[in-house]
C-alpha cells in the first residue's frame, strides 16, 4: 500500500512556525526524539510484564548515529514500533485549531510549545529538510511503514524496509543545521539531555589509546546511567555513592560537598532527587542555576527558579517529577498549585535537615557553617516560614570565632549590654583590621563584639532588629564607646560654646577634603585616659549605604556623601593643651574682631526681630537690604576669625598628628597622606 496525503493542520503554515518558533532552542530536537524512543521502549517493557506482549524483549536499547556525508542523523529503537494507522493518528494529526492562535497564545513563551502540545517529534523538522520514519508494530502480523515529509504538509506513507520491531527516526539535516553533523556536538548533546534516561542510550564505539590515536573498540559507547542515585533508596546508597554522584553531576569540580538532602515523596506529588549543599571558599564562588530538573529522568532545565524557592536554587544537584511538565512558562510555575507545594515541601526538607545536623551534630554544623550561612541567612531573608524554622540553628560568631544561637548570645550579653533605656545592644565589626581600635574600646569594657562580614549580613541585622524585641545592632566604630551602650547620663562637655567654635575650625583646617566624604566635628567629655580624637560613622546611614550597593531600589543611599564624625575628647590633655595654645597664640588677635562680631551680631538679631514682628508684604525693600547687608557684614566678620583659627590649625603640627592618628585608627589613612604622617612622626620623635 502506498499513501499521499496532508498532515491534519488547519493552516499550511505550521512547519515555517516550527523552525522560526523554535530556532533558538533547535538544539533540543535530540532531547525529544531520544525521549520518545525510550517511551516507546519502556511501553513495550510494560506490556510484556502485562502479559500483552509475548514475544522476546531482546536488549532495549536507543542507538544514535550520524553519516556526515549522507547528512542524516538517526535515532533508532526496538520498542513498540507503529502500525500504518498509527502513523496516521501520531504522526499525521496534530492537534492545532490554527497557527495564527497558536502564535498568540505562546508568542511570550516559545519553550512551552514542544511536548507540552505534542510536538516532540516534530521538533525534528527544526533541523532537517526532510525526515523519515522506518517503523514495523510489535503486533503480530504488522507490516514494515515508511514515512516521509519534507517540512511542509505533504507527506507520504508507503510500505517500508524495516525487518524487526521498532522504528528508525532519520534526520535529513538541512544547510543552516550541519553544526550537528559532528561527533563532539553530538555527544555534548547526548550528556546534556539524555545522561540520566531509564533506557541504554548508544552512540558509537568505546575507544582506546592505540599507536598514538583514539581508536574505536568493539564496544558500544552507552553514554547514560540507566540507575542514578536518586532512583534507588536512600538505604542503598552509601556517603561514597552520593559523593561520586555529586562528582558525575560536575565533573570539573574539585571539592566535596558539605552533605546532602535525598528526596522520595509519592503523595500529594512524585517527586525524587539529591540536594547538595556545596562547600563555598569564598562568596564570590556562589553560582545559581545548578539543579537540574528531570522528569521522569528526562533532563528539562537547569533554571529552576518557581519549583525551588529562590534561596535554594544556590544550592546543587537533582530534581525529578513527573508532575512538572516538560515545558511550562514560568507564570504557570508561578500559579500552579501543585508547584508550589513541591516548592514548600523542598524548603521544609531544607530546614528539616540543617535542624537535625545542628541538634544531633552541633560541633559538625559549625565546622560547616561559613559555607552554610549565606544558605541560611538569604532563607530567613526570603521566607518567612524558613526564618521561623531557622532561628534556632541560625548563629552569630564573635571575634573569636565562637558560635551562638541568638538565645544563646541575650544569655550572654544580657546583664552588661543592656543600656540605661533597657535596650539590649549587639556590638558588631564588618573588618578586625581597620576597626581595631574600636574593638579595642569596647572589649576593654567587657563587651562581646560579633564579627559580621558577610554578603548578607548587614540584612540580617536589620531583619533581626525587626523580629527581636529590645534588641538592636551597632557597629563598634559608629560612635564613643559611652554612648553606644550608654549606661548612665552622659557627661556634659565644659567647653564654652566659643572655645568649641574654636577648636572646631582648627581641627577643620586639617581635615582631609575628599569627594563623597563629609567631616563633622563634634565634642564629648570621655574621660582623662580615652583617646583625644576618635572618627566615627553614624550607625543609621552607613547602613543604609551598605545596603544600597546590594539593593538598587536603594540608590538614592548610595549617592549620597560618607559622613563621619570628628569626635573631640573635650577631658583629654592634649584637647586642653591646644585650647591654651590657641588663648595664648591666637585670641589677643581676635579680641577686637570677636567685639565687632557681637556688636553686629546685636544689629542682625534686632533687624530679623523687627521683620519678623511684621507680615512678610509689609516689610520693606530697605529693611530687606539692611537685613542682608548686616548679615553680610557679620559673615565677612566670622571668616576673618575663621581664617585666623585654621591658620594656627595649618601651623600646629600637633593638630595634624591627632587628625592622622583618628585617621589611622579608623583605616582612612592612605597613600600620600600616609607618607606625610610618618615623616612628621619622625621630625616630632
Amino acid at each position: 500500500m502506498s499513501k499521499q496525503g496532508k498532515i491534519g493542520v488547519t493552516s499550511e503554515n505550521i512547519f515555517p512556525v516550527i523552525k522560526k518558533f523554535l530556532y533558538s532552542e533547535h538544539d533540543i530536537f535530540l532531547r525529544e526524539l531520544v525521549s520518545n524512543a525510550v517511551d516507546a521502549s519502556q511501553k513495550l517493557r510494560a506490556l510484556a510484564s502485562a502479559g500483552e506482549y509475548k514475544g522476546e524483549l531482546g536488549e532495549l536499547q536507543v542507538r544514535v548515529s550520524f553519516d556526515p556525508e549522507a547528512k542524516t542523523i538517526t535515532i533508532s529503537d526496538s520498542g513498540i514500533g507503529m502500525t500504518a494507522e498509527e502513523v496516521e493518528k501520531y504522526i499525521n494529526q496534530i492537534a492545532f485549531s490554527g497557527a495564527e492562535e497558536f502564535l498568540d497564545k505562546y508568542k511570550d513563551d516559545k519553550v512551552a510549545i514542544i511536548g507540552h502540545f505534542g510536538l516532540g517529534f516534530y521538533s525534528s523538522f527544526m533541523v532537517s529538510s526532510r525526515v523519515e520514519i522506518q517503523t514495523k508494530s510489535y503486533k503480530e502480523g504488522a507490516e514494515a511503514v515508511h514515512w516521509s515529509c519534507e517540512g511542509n504538509p505533504e507527506y507520504i506513507l508507503e510500505p517500508g524496509s524495516r525487518s524487526e520491531r521498532g522504528t528508525d527516526i532519520i534526520l535529513h539535516i538541512d544547510s543552516e543545521s550541519e553544526e550537528f553533523l559532528s561527533k563532539d556536538r553530538l555527544t555534548a548533546l547526548l550528556n546534556k539531555y539524555c545522561k540520566f534516561l531509564p533506557i541504554p542510550i548508544i552512540f558509537g564505539k568505546k575507544q582506546e589509546w592505540k599507536d598514538g590515536a583514539y581508536v574505536d573498540t568493539d564496544q558500544d559507547n552507552q553514554i547514560n546511567d540507566i540507575h542514578p542515585a536518586w532512583t534507588k533508596k536512600p538505604s542503598e546508597l552509601t556517603k561514597e555513592d552520593y559523593i561520586a554522584f555529586y562528582h558525575q553531576l560536575y565533573p570539573q569540580t574539585m571539592e566535596e560537598p558539605l552533605f546532602w538532602i535525598h528526596l522520595n515523596v509519592d503523595y500529594p506529588f512524585n517527586l525524587t532527587g539529591i540536594l547538595y549543599f556545596p562547600k563555598v571558599k569564598n562568596q564570590m564562588e556562589l553560582q545559581r542555576n545548578k539543579i537540574q530538573l528531570y522528569a521522569n529522568q528526562v533532563f528539562v532545565t537547569e533554571e529552576v527558579e518557581g519549583i525551588v524557592p529562590e534561596y535554594l536554587t544556590l544550592l546543587h544537584g537533582v530534581l525529578d517529577s513527573p508532575d512538572i511538565p516538560l515545558n511550562v512558562s514560568r507564570s504557570y510555575l508561578q500559579s500552579d498549585a501543585q508547584v508550589k507545594k513541591i516548592s514548600n515541601h523542598i524548603a521544609k526538607k531544607v530546614a528539616d535537615k540543617l535542624d537535625e545536623l545542628f541538634r544531633n551534630e552541633r560541633s559538625l554544623f559549625e565546622e560547616k557553617w561559613e559555607s552554610l550561612k549565606v544558605f541560611v541567612q538569604y532563607g530567613m531573608l526570603s521566607d518567612e516560614k524558613f526564618y521561623e524554622r531557622a532561628a534556632k540553628f541560625n548563629l552569630l560568631t564573635d571575634l573569636e570565632g565562637k558560635l551562638y544561637t541568638i538565645e544563646e548570645y541575650r544569655t550572654l550579653t544580657e546583664s552588661s549590654q543592656t543600656d540605661k533605656d533597657g535596650q539590649l545592644v549587639w556590638l558588631y565589626a564588618n573588618d578586625k583590621e581597620t576597626q581595631y581600635s574600636a574593638i579595642e574600646r569596647a572589649t576593654a569594657k567587657g563587651y562581646s563584639v560579633l564579627l559580621m562580614d558577610g554578603p548578607l549580613d548587614v540584612h540580617a541585622i536589620s531583619q533581626l532588629e525587626q523580629k527581636l524585641e529590645k534588641t538592636r545592632f551597632v557597629r563598634v566604630d559608629s560612635d564613643s564607646i559611652d554612648k553606644l551602650i550608654a549606661k548612665d547620663e552622659q557627661r556634659e562637655v565644659s567647653l564654652s560654646s566659643e572655645e568649641q567654635q574654636a577648636l572646631s575650625q582648627i581641627f577643620q583646617a586639617r581635615l582631609p577634603r575628599e569627594e563623597k566624604r563629609n567631616y563633622h566635628v563634634t565634642f564629648e567629655a570621655l574621660g582623662e585616659d580615652a583617646d583625644a580624637v576618635l572618627i566615627t560613622q553614624g550607625e543609621f546611614m552607613r547602613r543604609m549605604q551598605e545596603m544600597a550597593r546590594l539593593q538598587p531600589g536603594m540608590n538614592f543611599y548610595g549617592e549620597l556623601p560618607e559622613g563621619y564624625n570628628v569626635v573631640l575628647n573635650s577631658d583629654h590633655a592634649l584637647i586642653k593643651r591646644l585650647l591654651s595654645e590657641e588663648q595664648t597664640s591666637v585670641e589677643p588677635k581676635l579680641g577686637t574682631l570677636r567685639e565687632e562680631l557681637k556688636a553686629q551680631t546685636e544689629l542682625v538679631e534686632a533687624a530679623r526681630t523687627v521683620q519678623n514682628a511684621k507680615k512678610a508684604d509689609e516689610v520693606t525693600a530697605a529693611e530687606r537690604e539692611e537685613l542682608e547687608s548686616l548679615s553680610y557684614k557679620q559673615a565677612e566678620l566670622e571668616g576673618k576669625i575663621n581664617s585666623e583659627l585654621q591658620r594656627f590649625g595649618q601651623e600646629t603640627a600637633l593638630v595634624g598628628q591627632l587628625v592622622d592618628l583618628a585617621l589611622l585608627g579608623s583605616g582612612l589613612l592612605k597613600g600620600e597622606a600616609l607618607a606625610r604622617f610618618i615623616r612628621r612622626s619622625q621630625e616630632l620623635l
